[in-house]
Order: structure tokens, then sequence, then C-alpha cells
């Protein structure tokens, strides 16, 4: 590994980013092709199910990636899936070394495409920004491993940690330039979730509000009775997204029927030793469809929940300059902890500001066995 083969991978890794969250079930992955020192070619995976990365590189380069040398931010592919293997095309173009930033830990992958290209007198160079590489595509990389979504939890809270006012009153906690934030978010997200009582205080729309429009999350509800109104907007509005509700398996037939007959998806799952929706549950059947990620915008009890089971990989709290008291909704219920050492614990955290505004963002300590 040299300096320069570092300089073209963040080349290749900032093409993999044009595909952040417009790529699952697969993973974001960037290519960059580079003759006598000149970039020749470039591409990304921009869906899955079309073509990949390395090809949209290799027919920016045409005759040029002849001799070239290929880095590319995930091993290529060696198998026929909807797409025929990157491995053929890469030794078919004539490409003379490829530069590797990750392997794919796909078991129809795992080292195969790396080397058929050795096998093929062509040198592959591994793990040239790795750590890197990885971060970009975590929610990939827990998905093939666990089956489950990458879940961040998000909130607005006030400096007192508050989400809402005494009287459930949450609009307008945040300024404009973190709402604008958080659309962008939802861009990028494969799924987001409330529990029934945010739904029926807010009447919510959970929908991707851009300057040049956006792509809508799937809509997940957690209502373990069926509470919610067959007149929602979550069910109700134009969108292309689907909005899906969890029950308990004793939640009334009719009410079942009156949700479907509006549109909405309705599963019914088992119940946790608090009589409410089991979220484990919930994010198999969600990392079954084919779903990456999964971003959590419930209430305090639904926030509670996901961080006394473990189940929250990243948060993101937006936290505006003001006090709203103890008598407020805070972020979370009680998580029953004693000693501070005992709470969960945010890791290599940043900070960001949007407006007024200040963006927390970590990871949860225990998020890295589950992308490994």
């Amino acid at each position: 590994m040299t300096d320069l083969d570092s300089q073209y991978m963040r080349l290749a890794l900032r093409e993999a980013r044009k595909g952040e969250g417009r790529t699952s079930p697969n993973p974001a992955v960037g290519a960059v092709i580079v003759r006598a020192g000149q970039v020749v070619g470039k591409g990304y995976h921009h869906q899955a199910g079309t073509p990949h990365a390395e090809v949209h590189a290799l027919r920016g380069a045409g005759p040029q990636g002849r001799g070239a040398t290929l880095y590319v931010t995930l091993e290529p592919c060696n198998h026929t899936g909807r797409t025929p293997p990157c491995s053929e095309a890469v030794l078919a173009a004539g490409i003379k070394r490829v530069v590797v930033g990750m392997a794919d830990p796909n078991p129809r992958v795992a080292g195969n495409g790396a080397r058929y290209l050795m096998q093929h007198n062509i040198p592959v160079t591994m793990g040239v920004l790795e750590a890197e590489c990885r971060r970009l595509n975590r929610p990939f990389l827990k998905h093939i491993v666990s089956g489950l979504p990458w879940v961040i939890m998000k909130a607005g809270a006030s400096l007192d940690g508050r989400i809402a006012t005494r009287t459930g009153h949450s609009g307008w906690i945040t300024g404009e330039q973190s709402r604008q934030q958080v659309h962008r978010l939802r861009d990028k997200m494969d799924a987001i979730l409330i529990g029934v009582g945010t739904a029926l205080v807010d009447d919510p729309a959970l929908t991707t509000r851009l300057p040049r429009g956006g792509r809508d999350a799937v809509r997940l509800v957690l209502d373990t009775h069926l509470r919610l109104d067959p007149a929602a907007r979550l069910i109700t509005q134009s969108s292309p997204a689907p909005t899906w509700v969890f029950c308990g398996p004793e939640a009334k037939p009719a009410r079942q029927r009156a949700l479907e007959a509006a549109g909405t998806v309705v599963h019914r799952v088992g119940l946790d030793d608090d009589g409410r929706v089991a979220l484990p549950e919930v994010l198999r059947l969600v990392g079954a469809a084919r779903m990456n990620t999964l971003l959590v915008e419930g209430g305090a009890a639904v926030h509670a929940a996901f961080l006394l089971q473990r189940l929250v990989d990243e948060v993101m709290l937006f936290v505006a300059p003001l006090f709203l008291g103890g008598d407020g909704l805070p972020l979370a219920g009680p998580l029953g902890v004693s000693q501070v050492d005992d709470g969960p614990r945010l890791t290599r955290v940043t900070t960001r500001r949007f407006g007024e505004d200040v963006l927390i963002r970590g990871d949860l300590a225990w998020a890295d066995t589950a992308s490994s």
C-alpha cells in the first residue's frame, strides 16, 4: 500500500457515498480507474439489481482501462446474481492491478473475487482504508452477518433532555436547519419507526420532504392493541412507501381488517415480558424484507425499550437551546440505571451545528460487535 493508493481509495469512497441509502440490500460501493497518474474512469453502485461500481468505472474508462489500476471500496464479486461477475469484467477489460478497500463478508464472495483475479495474474492489494470502507457499510455488514437492520435512534430534544412539553406538545423544538437534516437522513433510510402513542398525538406523515424531492422510507408503527386510526396521515397520504403496523396476537381482528382495508400491512407478532410488541421479532421481519437501515423516531417508551434491549446501534440527538422543565416528556423512559457507569454510553462521538442546534452523534458500545 502506498500514499497514492490511499489517495485514490478516498476518491473511490467519495464515489461510494453517492449511492448511500439507495443500494439496500447491497452495499454502497465506489470505484476509480487510474492510468499513468490520471483518473480515467469512476463510478458507483446506484441501486440493487443494476450494474456494480466496477462496471460503471470500466465503461467510463473504455480502452484507457487496459493496463490501468482499479481502486474499489469492496472486493469485486465473482458470482452471478442479478448482474454478471465483476471479476470477469475486470479481467476482460485488461486491468493490470486491483486495490481493494475491504473483503466482502457475503458468503457468496468471501475472498473468491480477489482469488479469481490473482489466479489470472492480476495483483490484488487488500485492506486500503479498510476502516473507512467498513464504516461506510456498517448497515450492510450487520445485515449480512445477523439478518438485522442497522438501528439509528433519532430525536430532537431540549437542553434538559425533553422531547415534548408537559402537555405532549413537541412541534418545533429544533430549528429549520435541523429539520432539513432530518429529511436528508430519512431520504437514506429503508424504514422509519414510531410507537402508536406518537402516531395518535402528533399524526405525523413520516415522509421525506426535500427541495428536490426524496425517497420515503417504509413507515413502521408499534401498536400492540391496534389503536391506530385508519384515517391517520401515515395511512391516507400519497406515498409510494407502505405503512406497516405491528400488533400483538390478541389485537381485535376487526381493527386489523379496517387497517388493511385502508392499505396498511399488519403483522401479528409476539409480546415481551411487559406485554408490548416484541422488538427482536420486529427487527427480524424488517431484516427479512431486505431492509438494511431503520430510523427509530419513537417516544420515551420506545427509546427506552430499544436501549434496554441493546437494539440501538447509533444515536443522532439534535439538541435545541431551550429548557422544557422536569414536567416535560423525557427522551427515554426508565432504564433502571443505578450507577453512572451502567448507563448506555456513546462512543466515537461527534458534534455538528445546524443553525442554533447541535447534533450529537455516536455509536453505542455494543454496535461494534453488531457489524463485525
